[in-house]
């Protein structure tokens, strides 16, 4: 039997008894400020630089009703709704709420794999509680968070993470839904090729130059048809669009790259000024090394000029950069010899990847924002 036809049976038995749960913290930075502060409680709040080359990291509900959304350069988001207050983002505190949340997270089941600070997959198929409806162990996370941290947490659940992470969005904020597998390969129907894990504005404008702006467009492709376009997505395409997704959540994953990255308030022309703003950057990367026994063995500089032309070099070792020292030299000998510059230097960027505690530990992907 070949590959499409089985895919018309859409879920196999084991993958339909897989109890996934996907937990998404409502606007969660910004949540935390209004939290902390009852004067911002009810105001569009964007957490994020004010300043002219300022980016919005997250937006309350109050500001997204506007249009306001994270990534969003602060001009425009300050355009869209003048009564918008910008907060510093504090980092430390996200961080120690999130470990507080997956302590949580823990006493259900050890099969956790975060996204980010904000969100994470739970597998809950055999838990520590031994509770068979996955329903209600989210419902007990979502009020214990909720009890312990003052801050509210969508749930999705589902047989799969392709659908519960759409789950999780359906009834945002402080919302809870569930996709059946009966449900599954209906809902994606409907779905637009956008709201598809892993279809980025590129990927969405070739599918519509395909004739594909829905789930159910995607299904009536062949998988030979998605493999050509889409090559190594073609086979995730082609299946999420029956409602299938077999990825495991994944307990054991330790970061593929950490970075920072800042963008000036004015350009820089001069070696000796970038150098000291990489120093910070630096700072911050090997901040988080530190603190996670993790070492790494590329180092990757990242350079936007003032006509957002951008450039990156990167420099692999033999042996991970085992200090704060070697991490600076590496980066200043990246950065030395892109001076002189005819277009100042508009934002700088560094990352560390080849990560590893051991050698043999898989990987995934972390950034960290300064």
């Amino acid at each position: 039997m070949g590959t499409e036809e089985r895919a018309e049976g859409f879920v196999t038995e084991a993958a339909r008894s897989r109890k996934i749960i996907h937990i998404d913290m409502d606007a969660f930075y910004a949540s935390v400020e209004q939290r902390d502060n009852p004067e911002l409680r009810g105001k569009p709040v964007a957490v994020g630089g004010a300043r002219e080359r300022g980016v919005v990291a997250a937006a309350s509900y109050e500001a997204r009703k506007f249009g306001v959304h994270s990534a969003m350069a602060s001009l425009i988001a300050k355009r869209k709704c003048p009564e918008l207050i910008f907060v510093n983002p504090r980092f430390d505190v996200y961080k120690a709420i999130s470990l507080q949340i997956r302590e949580v997270f823990a006493e259900y089941t050890p099969i956790i794999e975060p996204l980010s600070l904000d969100e994470a997959y739970l597998d809950v198929t055999e838990n520590l509680k031994g509770i068979i409806s996955a329903t209600k162990i989210a419902e007990e996370i979502r009020a214990r968070i909720r009890a312990e941290t003052e801050l509210t947490a969508s749930a999705g659940i589902s047989y799969n993470k392709f659908l519960a992470k759409l789950a999780s969005d359906h009834r945002k904020p402080d919302g809870l839904f569930v996709v059946t597998p009966e449900m599954g390969p209906k809902l994606v129907e409907t779905l637009p090729v956008r709201k598809f894990h892993g279809v980025g504005p590129a990927t969405a404008k070739k599918m519509a130059r395909l004739g594909i702006a829905t789930g159910l467009d995607l299904r009536a492709r062949t998988l030979a048809f998605l493999q050509q376009h889409f090559a190594k997505a073609g086979p995730y395409y082609y299946w999420a669009a029956r409602g299938v997704d077999e990825r495991p959540v994944r307990a054991d994953r330790i970061r593929k790259s950490v970075g920072a990255e800042n963008t000036f308030a004015a350009d820089l022309f001069t070696y000796e000024a970038a150098r000291d703003a990489l120093r910070e950057l630096i700072d911050k990367v090997w901040g988080y090394c530190e603190g996670s026994g993790i070492r790494g063995r590329t180092l990757t500089l990242k350079v936007k000029f003032a006509n957002f032309q951008q450039i990156t070099r990167s420099r692999t070792g033999q042996v991970q950069i085992t200090t704060r020292s070697e991490l600076e030299q590496l980066g200043n000998a990246l950065l030395e010899p892109i001076f002189p510059v005819a277009k100042g230097v508009r934002l700088l960027g560094v990352s560390l990847s080849s990560l590893a505690v051991e050698e043999t530990e898989p990987e995934h992907e972390f950034s960290l924002p300064i």
